[in-house]
C-alpha cells in the first residue's frame, strides 16, 4: 500500500503540474483570437493558422486537464445519491465509477486515439485549409490526455482503497471540506428564510 500511495502521489503531481501549466494556454487563445479579429477588422487580414491554433489550444486545454479536473474533484458528479452517504459509501461509489467506467472508457479511446495520432504523424497530414497546419500535435493531444485521465484514476482508485483500510484520509473531505455547492444552498436557505420571516 505504501508503494501505491507513493505512486498515487507521483501521479497527482504530475497533473497537477500539466494542469496549471496548461491553463496559461486559456490566455493565449484568447490574445490569438482577440489579436486575429483586430487584424482582420483593421487591416482586412487573416490566417487559417490562427483560427486552427485557437482550436489546437482549446483541445489542449480540454484534454490534458482532464486529469487535472479529476484530481481536483471539479468533473461533474451527479451528488443526488452521494452526497447524502456515508464517506465509505461514496469511496466505494467512486471505486465502482472507477473500474467499471472511468478507467475502462479512458484505455478504449486510448487504444483508439493512438493510431489515428500515428497515422498523422507518419503521413504528415496537413489540414486542407489554405496555409493550415500540421494534424499531428493536435491528434497527440487525444492519447495524451486520455493517459493523463487513466493515470490520474489510477491515483484516485488508490486513494479510496487507502481510505477504506484505513491507511489514508479520505481525499475528498482532505482535498475540499465541504463542496461550494452545498455551502452555496445553505446561503440561498438562510437568506430564503430571513425573507419568509421579515
Amino acid at each position: 500500500m505504501d508503494l501505491a500511495l507513493r505512486l498515487s502521489r507521483a501521479i497527482d503531481a504530475l497533473n497537477e503540474r500539466i494542469g496549471r501549466g496548461v491553463l496559461w494556454l486559456v490566455l493565449v487563445a484568447v490574445l490569438i483570437s482577440a489579436g486575429n479579429a483586430v487584424m482582420r477588422k483593421t487591416f482586412n487580414l487573416s490566417s487559417n493558422a490562427f483560427l486552427e491554433v485557437q482550436w489546437y489550444l482549446f483541445s489542449a486545454v480540454f484534454l490534458l486537464c482532464a486529469g487535472y479536473t479529476l484530481l481536483r474533484d471539479e468533473h461533474v458528479r451527479i451528488d443526488l445519491i452521494s452526497a447524502r452517504c456515508s464517506p465509505r459509501a461514496r469511496a466505494w461509489i467512486d471505486i465502482a465509477g472507477t473500474l467499471l467506467f472511468l478507467l475502462p472508457m479512458t484505455l478504449i479511446l486510448l487504444r483508439l486515439s493512438w493510431p489515428v495520432f500515428v497515422d498523422a504523424w507518419a503521413s504528415s497530414e496537413v489540414s486542407g485549409n489554405a496555409g493550415g497546419l500540421l494534424r499531428w500535435p493536435a491528434k497527440l493531444l487525444m492519447p495524451a490526455g486520455f493517459a493523463l485521465l487513466a493515470l490520474q484514476g489510477i491515483s484516485e482508485l488508490v486513494k479510496r482503497i487507502a481510505f477504506l483500510a484505513g491507511r489514508a484520509p479520505d481525499p475528498l473531505a482532505a482535498r475540499h471540506g465541504r463542496r461550494s455547492e452545498l455551502d452555496l444552498a445553505d446561503e440561498i436557505a438562510r437568506q430564503r428564510s430571513g425573507i419568509t420571516h421579515d
